[in-house]
């Protein structure tokens, strides 16, 4: 009883309670983008260190969405959304970002069904929404998902709360054929076997939100040589999930088979208080995860708010070219430099990492991310602007060191943060890239590139600015 318990929250379905039609547009959904070279190991850093994931990936949502995990931010493929121009490379693209459109609103409404079947909405009322109502007939109209899906019943104080725990605005698509991986990790506490995904939580989403996995795994002649093996425990051959409560490998771990196209439901505080890890067949797979990623910092219509707030200090005098600061305040510089690292960190150097992967879906992402590089250039226009100030004595001796202080801990860390990623672009995990996934360190320029208002190496500015407060 007690392992029943312990793992209620995670809710399983065979490919058989799975439309027969969605099951298809999917699954050809992810061959044409493995086809067509979507998916990517990502290059990413644990404890300093950079590292190839064993899995490839490819994050296919929202338009301007992105979601983070292991310092890497991924960017959003966008998928075909009503008013917003997206140009990809093929028409088989479209066709398999509009599956994924699909198979979230399936996963959706069977989300709100699981929440409710488990009474996870903390509610006793049972009043019915319309708008929820209507929501499921019109997934039934579109031919979304089945009417056997529509029983959607949500009491009024709890449609916003499940709403934004089920509405997923990004899947993160995984491929990997174990066969063709050198080395896998064992799963190191219940003797379960090779792991494609170690041990974790997964990062970055909305709290008490539902993750729904949708796994195809291509199955053929080497799993069924495998059969043969029969060993105790987990069959090798068969992909499974394995789940355990964290921080306590006494209570006995879980694993379930995943065939093709099964898919499995995480509900509620379950990616919290449990840990899951995936556990590696013999034949390859994909998988598709729909989550309610946390995007308060991480949309594009977030980072161009935050560059609108910073060049508000910026003041171009109307009877000359000349450019000035509005204030000098200690706050308002703090704001406006950290800002600053956060479009250059966040953003810009994430993305220019990645070389020119996305160029393989859609050249969707050029755009806004040349409008970001023309704001963050004014942002060093405006670090020049404070130096400069700072330089002529003009503050009092207690406000002219206060913004020293404040100026030295954010270039501090700009300094030690393009070091950093200046380094991991020359890696030599980055080196063995192929061309066109190479790591970019950009921006990136040189002193004798007069137009920069300040050099890349901070440097000399920094010693500068010591002086200035002994």
């Amino acid at each position: 009883m007690k392992q029943k318990t312990r793992y209620s929250k995670l809710i399983f379905r065979k490919s058989d309670t799975v439309p027969e039609e969605l099951h298809q547009m999917v699954q050809d959904g992810f061959l044409t983008l493995r086809k067509h070279g979507c998916f990517f190991q990502d290059l990413v850093r644990i404890k300093g260190k950079d590292f190839f994931t064993p899995v490839s990936r490819i994050l296919i949502g929202k338009p301007g969405c992105t979601y983070k995990y292991l310092n890497t931010r991924l960017f959003t493929v966008p998928w075909p959304t009503e008013g917003c121009e997206i140009k990809y490379c093929s028409p088989q693209i479209h066709d398999a970002c509009k599956a994924l459109i699909k198979l979230n609103d399936y996963l959706h409404i069977e989300a709100v069904k699981a929440l409710q079947g488990q009474n996870l909405l903390g509610t006793k009322d049972t009043t019915v929404i319309d708008r929820e109502q209507n929501f499921a007939t019109s997934l039934i109209e579109k031919g979304s998902f089945s009417k056997d899906q529509s029983s959607c019943y949500v009491p009024e104080d709890d449609y916003t709360s499940l709403n934004n725990r089920t509405s997923y605005n990004l899947t993160l698509l995984n491929y990997m054929d174990p066969l063709q991986m050198p080395y896998l990790k064992q799963e190191p506490y219940f003797g379960m076997g090779n792991m494609a995904v170690s041990w974790h939580h997964d990062e970055n989403l909305v709290e008490r939100s539902t993750v729904a996995v949708y796994s195809y795994s291509c199955e053929g002649s080497s799993a069924e040589e495998a059969s043969d093996w029969n060993l105790k425990g987990r069959d090798p051959a068969v992909w499974h999930v394995g789940l355990k409560v964290a921080w306590d490998i006494e209570t006995p771990g879980l694993a379930i088979p995943l065939h093709q196209g099964d898919l499995y439901l995480m509900l509620d505080d379950l990616n919290m208080t449990h840990q899951h890890c995936v556990l590696a067949g013999f034949s390859p797979r994909f998988s598709s995860t729909h989550r309610v990623a946390d995007c308060s910092r991480g949309t594009l219509e977030y980072i161009f708010g935050q560059c609108e707030l910073a060049l508000q200090n910026l003041q171009t005098d109307s009877n000359s070219t000349a450019l000035s600061l509005k204030s000098l305040e200690t706050a308002v510089i703090k704001q406006m430099e950290e800002i600053h690292n956060e479009v250059e960190f966040e953003w810009l150097r994430q993305f220019w990492f990645q070389g020119k992967r996305y160029l393989k879906c859609t050249d969707w992402w050029l755009k806004p991310m040349a409008k970001l590089e023309e704001f963050w250039r004014k942002m060093e226009l405006m670090t020049s602007l404070v130096l400069q100030e700072v330089r002529k004595k003009e503050q009092t001796e207690e406000q002219r060191n206060e913004t020293i202080s404040c100026l030295l801990l954010v270039l501090t860390e700009r300094q030690r943060l393009r070091n950093e990623w200046a380094a991991r672009c020359q890696s030599e995990a980055a080196e063995s890239l192929p061309e066109e996934q190479k790591p970019e360190c950009h921006p990136f320029w040189t002193n004798e590139e007069s137009n920069m208002p300040l050099p890349f190496d901070l440097e000399e500015v920094i010693v500068h600015l010591q002086n200035l407060v002994q």
